[in-house]
Parts: structure tokens; sequence; C-alpha cells
């Protein structure tokens, strides 16, 4: 199985269009130790011809643009695409406002949580993606289902859906509420497991508020981790000026320190660590800096668009 980072940031990609913080002012004066990323999407195939994404972008054209395996393939139909399905871990608007950019009636399958489903179905605006030709598929919890595409063909990847602490998307946020975590409920957030017949497997887990026992005991030897790694520190925007929430408040797990992903995940024996959905102020992005080096250190790799893993 092939997985290809196509967007390695978190929400309002990096850098984000109106922030001069910097690490993003680095990046707009052409630093060679940063690089440029957009908005988190993961691209797999089991077969090389099938295509599946892990949550559509508001970036998407462009990602499609610098991904010529996700391209109309050469000598194919005027209207075409290996985009068999699109599988979403929530209802960030950073993974479900590429579905627009995906119109034009062409077939293909959007798997989610029942919870996600309504959230589309809530907001006539995805209509643009026609039911009878964009199928919608429901991703029970915690049983594995077989990705077909909009013909009923498997594709050779199968994924096994859980939830993980997390938080309810931004716009759906109850603040009447904000003591029972804004509104949040089941299947607001989940992780992926990912894997193609016979093979290792790959999780997915873009957005995770903590890490508990029951995240830990699933992870544990695992071949392939893609995880949260929206902050360095849980006070990072803060500190930097930008914002007034922490990751927590965001439903985001830092990566340093006590608590933090780095030390939590260190001895369950996962042999590819790689850190995604990466914030803009987060000091990682830095290739020079000590917190990069630090996260190195520690066997992890900091995802950066067109990045791809073998499994």
């Amino acid at each position: 199985m092939r997985l290809k980072i196509i967007g390695s940031a978190a929400g309002g990609g990096f850098p984000q269009w109106n922030c001069n913080y910097r690490l993003s002012r680095r990046v707009w004066d052409g630093d060679p130790n940063l690089r440029a990323r957009t908005q988190s999407s993961l691209a797999a195939t089991a077969n090389g011809n099938d295509w599946v994404l892990f949550n559509a972008s508001p970036d998407i054209r462009q990602q499609i643009a610098f991904t010529p395996e996700l391209q109309p393939q050469p000598g194919g139909p005027l209207r075409s695409t290996p985009i068999r399905a699109v599988v979403l871990t929530n209802a960030d608007v950073d993974h479900i406002a590429g579905l627009l950019s995906l119109r034009e009636r062409e077939p293909f399958v959007i798997y989610a949580t029942g919870r996600v489903l309504e959230v589309l179905a809530s907001n006539s605006i995805f209509n643009v993606l026609d039911p009878e030709v964009v199928q919608r598929r429901e991703l029970p919890l915690g049983k594995s289902t077989d990705i077909l595409d909009a013909c009923g063909k498997p594709v050779g990847m199968t994924i096994e859906s859980f939830a993980v602490p997390g938080k309810v998307a931004l716009f759906l946020e109850d603040r009447s509420k904000a003591d029972e975590g804004f509104g949040t409920r089941e299947g607001d957030t989940i992780g992926l497991r990912i894997a193609s017949e016979n093979g290792p497997a790959a999780f997915y887990i873009p957005g995770c508020a903590r890490i508990d026992a029951t995240l830990e005991d699933r992870l544990s030897g695992a071949e392939c981790l893609l995880f949260d790694g929206t902050v360095y520190t849980d006070d990072e925007m803060i500190t930097a000026g930008v914002g007034a929430k922490t990751g927590a408040r965001m439903g985001h797990l830092h990566m340093a320190g006590e608590g933090g992903s780095l030390a939590a995940l260190a001895d369950l024996g996962i042999r590819k660590r790689i850190y995604v959905h990466i914030n803009n102020t987060n000091p990682v992005l830095d290739a020079a800096s000590p917190e990069h080096a630090a996260v190195i250190a520690a066997g992890w790799r900091v995802a950066f668009d067109g990045m791809e893993v073998r499994l």
C-alpha cells in the first residue's frame, strides 16, 4: 500500500493567508528551512490505480495539480478521475470544504460517520454533489469496512473507524454547553486503521485531544502511525500572540512535555511515526529548530506535502 501525504498543515495551511507570525513571515520571505504546506489530507492506494482520499481540504484542487497519480490519466475518458472515495475523519472545515471542488457529476463515494453525514445533509451547499452520483455511505464505529467505488467494486482497501477523544467542529460548537465539550457527540472525531489485503496497516489520526488507555492498546505495535501534530506546546498560540485558544480547547493534544504525544506514544513499539496536521505556529516546521531536532531524535518524522510512505 502506498500513502501520499498531499496536505500536511492544519486549518488555513502554512502560511495562512493573513499570518505574519515569525514562521509564516519566513516562508513569505523564501527561507529554505521552511516549506509551505497545504491543508490536511492523505491519499492512499492498494493497487496503484484506485485512490482513496482521507479528508478533502479546501486546497484539494492544488493538491491534485501537484499529484499526478490523482489526475485524469493520459488516454482516459474526457471526464475521469482515479479518486474512488473520500473518507472523512470529522466535519472540520479544513476536512470537508474540498468536497465542493469535487463537483462536476463525477462518481465517487463519501464515507463518514453518521454524525458527519448529518452535517453534510444539513448544509444544502453539499448538494452540489448529487447523492445519486456521489454516494454517501456510513462508517460504523468499531467495525471494518471494505472500501468500494461508486459501482460497488472493491479497491483492495479496508478501514476500521474508531472514536478518539476530540471536539465537535468549530462551526457546530454550542457555547451554552461549554462545560460539556461544546456539544461534542460520538462520531464527531474518529481515527482510522487503513489496511490492504494481507498487508500491514497504517493508523491515521489527524485530530486527537488526548491519548487514553484504549487508544494506547489499539496503537501498540503498529506498523505506521500518522498522528495529530497541531501544536508543540498546549499554550503555543497564546505565547505566539496570534490566538487565545490552547491546543486542548481546539481538541488537539500537544507534542512536548508531560502528557504530550511524544511521551505518551514513546513506548508502544510503533515502527513508523509521522506528525501531520501541523499548525503554522508549531516550531517543528523549522527544520533547523531544536524542537524539530527533538522530534526527530524521538523517532518521529514531520510530514510535508508530497511525503510518501510504503507499507
